[in-house]
């Protein structure tokens, strides 16, 4: 009785009562754990060599992982999880404007956390596969695991066209999949279906940059690396630094 008498307080005295708090915890406990997943993924990939996993497994965790992020928080904040969403609702009049940079910001936040706790998850295997040198570029980098980089041979035109199409599809095919008056998904299988639009999108458009289609999901673990020893080359385009795997 007691112990049902003290949990019942601390729940009330732990309740989050303003609405844009909540939509604020909510959108970054969605971000967290999407990036622990897609970030996880890519770890794996790297720092065993692609024994335990490739580009095909990093983008599978980390399209599921949008579908686990979606349950986490979509009643709550929406679950927008992507910069790009967020503008896009505000263009639509879905969402208004002076909630944007705030879910900006909590977005960028949460994918910061996320990389910090890959780190530490990885962080044996970070340093063992990269002989104890944190790089960005050459046979040993692990800059990868946490943000995406362009392949060699793209120009930063290319790049920008590659995001813009990237990022546009995936807008279009959730405004598509959300759309009552379209074709519905079966109610409740919605996050499937854009886990299943997400992995199209990396299947299909991740060879030249990664496919992040996020900018929260790319700069919040860029700026972890910057802060966590790799240095500021993690900002500057590396001949030979390749890509890391991505969702969104």
């Amino acid at each position: 009785m007691g112990s049902a008498s003290f949990l019942k307080k601390a729940q009330a005295l732990l309740r989050v009562r303003n609405q844009l708090a909540r939509e604020c915890l909510a959108e970054l406990l969605s971000v967290f754990v999407l990036m622990l997943i897609t970030l996880s993924g890519s770890a794996q990939m790297v720092t065993t060599s692609e024994t335990k996993g490739n580009y095909l497994s990093a983008y599978l965790a980390g399209a599921l992982a949008i579908m686990v992020a979606i349950h986490t928080g979509g009643g709550v904040s929406g679950a927008h999880l992507n910069p790009a969403y967020s503008f896009a609702m505000c263009l639509l009049e879905q969402f208004p404007w002076w909630k944007f940079p705030i879910y900006v910001a909590v977005q960028t936040l949460g994918s910061f956390i996320a990389a910090g706790a890959v780190y530490f998850l990885y962080y044996d295997a970070i340093w063992h596969y990269s002989n104890g040198t944190l790089t960005t570029s050459g046979p040993r980098e692990t800059a990868s695991i946490f943000a995406t980089y362009p392949a060699d041979y793209v120009s930063i035109a290319n790049g920008f066209l590659d995001q813009v199409i990237g990022t546009g599809m995936l807008i279009l095919g959730v405004l598509a999949i959300t759309d009552t008056r379209n074709k519905p998904v079966p109610k409740g299988l919605e996050s499937v279906a854009v886990a299943l639009l997400v992995l199209s999108i990396e299947v299909s458009m991740g060879a030249n940059c990664g496919c992040p289609m996020n900018p929260a999901r790319d700069f919040g673990p860029r700026l972890f690396t910057y802060v966590a020893g790799w240095g500021a080359e993690v900002f500057r385009w590396v001949e030979g630094q390749g890509q890391g795997g991505g969702w969104q």
